[in-house]
Formats: structure tokens, sequence, C-alpha cells
């Protein structure tokens, strides 16, 4: 597949999520740079919706670079918790104290495991949107959407991946997320 460019910057900080979109993308060709390496600083995610923090990424990485840019806004949302984390699944334990022995995802699997402990009803599901612009004030991003559908363990299982990749347990492959290979989760994931 051709595109009317050759270089695309990812627009995100989280290392894990440019890791897995880089490979993804590895076939189209194109030089693709995480918005770290061009300094862009992070960009607010002060909405309710998956589409408008892509967006809003998006754009923002753009009017920073003057390239075209890719932005994923994710999370798991858990039925039983009415859709929670959701848009809030990065920060769902709150912001990471400087002190902190944990990682942010370690101290948000935990909290996800003291919030479930007497809840049977475990199904989940990761939920993606993919928003592609030109330029900044593009008028018509592309936008996809994607979905995982899964069960929240009661404990840990596998040590790869990020975020809540350890407790989500994929039906298809009876594995957790952070038990597959890279080249498995990029075919069968909600990305």
């Amino acid at each position: 597949m051709a595109l009317p460019f050759n270089k695309l910057v990812i627009a995100s900080g989280n290392t894990g999520k440019i890791r897995e979109i880089q490979h993804i993308l590895a076939p189209l060709n194109i030089d693709i740079v995480a918005q770290t390496e061009l300094n862009v600083p992070e960009c607010e995610e002060p909405f309710c919706t998956f589409i408008e923090n892509a967006l809003a990424k998006a754009r923002h990485a753009c009017k920073h670079t003057g390239l075209p840019a890719l932005a994923d806004d994710s999370g798991l949302c858990v039925n039983a918790l009415g859709g929670a984390p959701g848009v809030y699944s990065a920060r769902y334990a709150g912001k990471n104290p400087p002190n902190s022995l944990l990682t942010q995802d370690e101290r948000n699997n935990d909290k996800l495991l003291q919030v479930m402990q007497n809840i049977p009803e475990r199904h989940a599901y990761f939920y993606c949107v993919m928003v592609l612009v030109r330029h900044a004030e593009d008028p018509q991003p592309l936008i996809a959407e994607g979905m995982w559908q899964g069960v929240i363990l009661r404990e840990f299982r596998g040590s790869g991946g990020f975020g809540y990749d350890p407790l989500f347990l994929d039906a298809k492959t009876d594995k957790t997320v952070a038990e597959l290979p890279l080249e498995i989760k990029s075919r069968i994931s909600h990305r």
C-alpha cells in the first residue's frame, strides 16, 4: 500500500504502545518516529471519549512537527465496572508518587485487582481508537477503532507487554496478553 507521505510521527510517549505500533506498521516501509524523539510535549487528554483524545493527540503532534501523525487512545473497559477504567486506564490509580517503588502500570493493576476483588463477572475488553491526520487542521482525519474481548484474571500471568497485559486473558488463546509474543498480539489485538 502506497502512502502519500514517507515519514509519520507516533503521537504518544508510551514506549510499549510505540513499540507495538512500529511493529504493526513496519511493512509500510515509511520512517516512523516517536514524538518524544522530536521533543513534542505530551498532549493533555481532557476529554471523556477515546475519539476526542486521539484526535487531540494527533493534531497536537502535527502542530509541533509539521509531519503527518498517528495517535492511539486506548484503554481497558471492564463490564462490571461500567466501562472503567476506560479513558482513564493509564492513570486509573492516580498519578504515580515520585518516591513510589511501583510503576504506574503496577499501581493501576493493583487497583484493578482490589476493586474487582469480590466481583465474579470479569468480562472486559480493550478498546482502541487510532486517528491519522495529514496536517494539524486536517478536515478529514482517518479514524479507526478496534476491540479485543477477554476476561480479567485474579492474579498476574506472563512477563511481556505493558499496562494491563498480565491480567487480561484472551479467550481464544487462553493466554494473557503478557504471555503472547508480539507477532501474535499484533495480529489479534485491538490495534
